[in-house]
């Protein structure tokens, strides 16, 4: 008895892809083989011309009036439309005139120019979504791009008559999970709905995210927390209401939750806890965003709290990323706590015949006139210490702005103490050793140079 071959069962579903695609090419083709259907193809092409110029001229206006109006969602998806929609309205009015005045089939190039051009309508807008919810780079260039591939392929393969033969391919490849038979249809299927309720989830939560950061009288922390929340509340809530759809149970995730459980408690619970902790740091606001901190021996401003680490820009445009348990495990100073101004101070030696009062006086004349110095309070001098070589004082001030760094001050109020000390002569030493000798310095003599031949022909 033969052994059955076990690719027997896809040769029907495959025959008849095959079939399909066949009645539908010849169809195209004899379309676009008769003297009507090339006049009806010209005249899609100069539709399609038609529509690139309006979109162009609809494009020049927007970048001439603002150009930043093309980065949020309403008019870039508008700008992208304008060419499918214009063009697709032309070539349907072209259909239904020759349909009715001409009598002509129903079924014609202008029809298919119609729908594709009004698929690559909804191409656009899905993509124009897809990137108004993913972060700006290689990956929502990517994701674009794909799901573009992905719509195209799949109108044509309609198009074509694959989609019957295809579909039922997919469902005739199965495996089971426990007592749950899955085929690839439902994978696909469960794929694709996921996808797109996904997507809308983030794009509702990006809409919600953008109204709740507009509520200033709410403290920013606050509205961070609530936006996570949201966000997060609406990517499970779109996971559990699109597996249903397609008819997975959701007792086949019990499996894999309990796979996650063995992960968070192994390998993930480094990332489990940057979580938590971003959540604990959002809450409880020991740090804000725009607070001065110093943590694990790096000074800066916290630009943004995400909920994994938080990034702190350094005074020299370095950008720190540190984990969220960094802020909860270890000692953080908050310069910024309670008031964002700074004390600074710095040093300068003086002579020991110097007038202090003067000098100190000076110090704070420089301080005073040196940009971002506040004046409420103001600056102050001081004596120190007494040096081998100098006296040391100290000039100390309190800076508003500590994010824009102390350099800036610094260079200036030393520039001035030197004018000032110079114009008033007041010495600023440097370190200096006096040397005594006490007692007779015994000089030994020193012996005579040798005689040489050369020495006394001289003589």
């Amino acid at each position: 008895m033969p052994t059955p071959d076990p690719l027997s069962q896809y040769a029907a579903p495959i025959d008849r892809l095959m079939e399909a695609q066949a009645d539908k090419f010849d169809l195209i083709v004899a379309l676009l083989t008769r003297p009507r259907g090339l006049a009806e193809l010209a005249l899609v092409l100069a539709f399609v011309y038609l529509g690139v110029l309006v979109s162009r001229w609809t494009r020049k206006r927007a970048l001439a009036g603002n150009p930043q109006r093309l980065e949020r969602l309403l008019p870039y998806l508008c700008q992208r439309i304008v060419l499918p929609l214009s063009a697709g309205l032309l070539c349907a009015a072209a259909a239904v005139i020759n349909i009715r005045l001409f009598q002509q089939p129903h079924f014609g190039v202008l029809l298919i120019g119609t729908v594709l051009l009004f698929w690559m309508m909804v191409i656009r807008v899905a993509t124009a979504v897809v990137r108004s919810v993913l972060p700006k780079g290689k990956i929502e260039q990517g994701t674009e791009h794909t799901l573009s591939a992905i719509l195209w392929v799949g109108f044509i393969s309609y198009m074509l008559g694959f989609d019957g033969a295809l579909f039922e391919w997919l469902d005739s490849v199965s495996f089971h999970i426990g007592k749950n038979r899955l085929t690839l249809f439902m994978i696909v299927n469960a794929l694709i709905w996921v996808s797109v309720v996904v997507f809308v989830a983030l794009w509702v939560s990006r809409i919600i995210d953008s109204r709740m950061m507009k509520l200033s009288h709410l403290d920013l922390s606050f509205r961070i927390v609530i936006s996570k929340i949201i966000r997060t509340g609406l990517m499970v809530a779109a996971v559990l209401i699109a597996l249903p759809i397609v008819g997975i149970d959701l007792t086949v995730l019990s499996v894999f939750s309990g796979a996650l459980g063995v992960g968070l408690g192994f390998g993930l619970q480094k990332i489990a806890s940057n979580y938590v902790s971003g959540f604990i740091i959002l809450l409880e606001r020991s740090v804000r965003i725009g607070d001065r901190i110093v943590v694990d021996n790096r000074t800066g401003v916290i630009r943004e709290i995400t909920s994994r680490y938080l990034v702190l820009r350094q005074s020299d445009g370095t950008e720190a990323l540190i984990p969220n348990d960094t802020m909860i495990a270890n000692t953080v100073v908050n310069t910024s706590y309670s008031d964002r101004a700074i004390w600074v101070s710095q040093d300068v030696g003086v002579a020991y015949d110097t007038d202090l009062e003067l000098a100190m006086q000076l110090m704070i004349e420089a301080a005073q006139e040196a940009p971002r110095v506040m004046k409420d309070p103001g600056p102050g001098a001081y004596v120190i210490a007494f040096g081998d070589s100098s006296i040391t004082l100290t000039v100390g001030y309190w800076i508003g702005d500590p994010e824009n760094g102390s350099f800036g001050p610094k260079s200036a109020i030393n520039l001035g103490i030197w004018r000032k000390f110079k114009a008033n002569g007041i010495e600023m030493p440097f370190p200096q050793r006096e040397v005594r000798v006490i007692g007779e310095l015994a000089v030994a003599p020193q012996p005579a140079p040798p005689r040489t031949e050369a020495s006394d022909e001289s003589k």
